[in-house]
This record gives structure tokens, C-alpha cells and sequence, in this order.
């Protein structure tokens, strides 16, 4: 099974996301991370990415859970899922191109939308991530290509680094 990290840096009321340039999710707005490398933990695996696709140094984020995907028998890979949150007032102007696509700070209100189709799935679980203290296993279900469930679960124990 691979092992990815997803990461999102909160400022406020918005989000830092990438517009990737390569599948997965080529064209939608995700957050920022990556493939974890081999003997490296899901925090080490994240902050690596934030500092590869950002150019940010972060030494304090926090895990939020983990999302699963399958086709219901099968496990194909998971996600760890991290937030940082930054002062409003940390510098870092975008948009800006990176080499894994285009990083710009967008509105909760944006990201949400009920008609945005731009971005990744991460309307499933992004904001229970930002409004519950409790960590889930976020469990895709895929059918075809398709999604056809999405189940939330609390994970029983907490991450361990």
C-alpha cells in the first residue's frame, strides 16, 4: 500500500493550495505533500513536502487523520493528513509557480463552495479537520473510477510520530 501526506497551511480564513500540474488531481486545487520515502515517518514525510512544493520551513504542524482508499476489498493507499496554522501576517505572496504547479491562498468560503468543481476531494473531510479536535480515518470507496462512499470513522489511538 503507498503512503502519502497531504498538508494544508491555514492563515486566517484561507488556505494555502496547489493547482497541480500532474495527476492525481492535475487541475484541482489540493493541499501541498507527497509520496512518504521509505524509513520516514508520515511528520517527517510531510514537512519535507511543505519545504519541497513551498519553500516553507515548519518544525510545528498537526496531524488531523487519515484518508483510505478501496474499492471495498482491496486497500490501494492512504494519506496522512496535517494543518499548520500561520499568523496572518506571515509573509508569503502568491499566486507563485512551483515546479508541481501554481500555490495561491484561497478563502474558506471559496473552497467550499457548493458549486466549486475545482477542487480535490477534500470538501469530505477538510472541515471536520478544521472544526473538531477528534482525528478520523476518512475512508473512500471507489467503484469504476467513481466514488461511491465515503465513510468517517474516530481513529481509536493518536498519531505517533
Amino acid at each position: 500500500m503507498v503512503e502519502f501526506t497531504i498538508c494544508f497551511l491555514k492563515k486566517g480564513d484561507k488556505i494555502l493550495l496547489l493547482n497541480r500540474d500532474y495527476p492525481e488531481w492535475m487541475g484541482a486545487w489540493n493541499g501541498v505533500g507527497g509520496k512518504i520515502e521509505q524509513h520516514e515517518t508520515p511528520l517527517a514525510g510531510a514537512l519535507r513536502e511543505i519545504k519541497e512544493e513551498t519553500g516553507i520551513a515548519l518544525q510545528d504542524i498537526t496531524y488531523k487523520g487519515k484518508i483510505t482508499w478501496t474499492d471495498g476489498i482491496t486497500n490501494f493507499g492512504c494519506m496522512y493528513a496535517f494543518i499548520a496554522e500561520l499568523p496572518e501576517s506571515f509573509p508569503y505572496v502568491t499566486p507563485i509557480k512551483v515546479a508541481e504547479g501554481i500555490l495561491d491562498w484561497k478563502d474558506l468560503s471559496w473552497i467550499f463552495h457548493p458549486q466549486n468543481v475545482g477542487i480535490a476531494e477534500l470538501k469530505y473531510y477538510l472541515p471536520i479537520m478544521l472544526n473538531e479536535t477528534i482525528n478520523y480515518e476518512y475512508i473512500f470507496t471507489y467503484q469504476d473510477s467513481k466514488l461511491i462512499d465515503v465513510t468517517t470513522t474516530p481513529l481509536a489511538q493518536t498519531f505517533i510520530v
